[in-house]
C-alpha cells in the first residue's frame, strides 16, 4: 500500500487531475496545457513534474516541444492495487 501513497497523492490535487484528464485524449506540450487549463507554463511544468515523479506521464520531444503522454500502463497498475487492497480489506459487521 505505501508504494502507492505518491501516485495517489499525485493524482489528489485537482490541476493534476484535470492533466490527466486532459492528456488522456491528447498529446499536449506545456503551452497547450496552460492554455487549456488557464494557468501558467511554470505552474503546469511544476505539476507535470510531479506527475513524472509519480510514474504518471512521460514526456516525448518532438521538434522544439516535448509533448506528454499519460502512462496508461501506471494507471491500470493502480487501479488494479487499489481493487486489490479492496478486495484483502475485510468489511465490517
Amino acid at each position: 500500500m505505501m508504494d502507492m501513497l505518491p501516485t495517489l497523492k499525485a493524482l489528489a490535487d485537482e490541476t493534476r487531475f484535470r492533466i490527466i484528464n486532459l492528456l488522456l485524449s491528447h498529446d499536449l506540450c506545456v503551452g497547450a496545457l496552460a492554455d487549456q487549463l488557464n494557468i501558467s507554463k511554470a505552474a503546469v511544468s511544476q505539476h507535470l513534474q510531479i506527475l513524472r515523479k509519480a510514474g504518471l506521464v512521460r514526456g516525448e520531444k518532438r521538434g522544439y516541444w516535448t509533448h506528454y503522454i499519460v502512462d496508461k500502463d501506471a494507471i491500470h497498475r493502480i487501479a488494479q492495487d487499489l481493487i486489490n487492497q479492496a478486495n484483502q480489506t475485510p468489511t465490517p459487521g
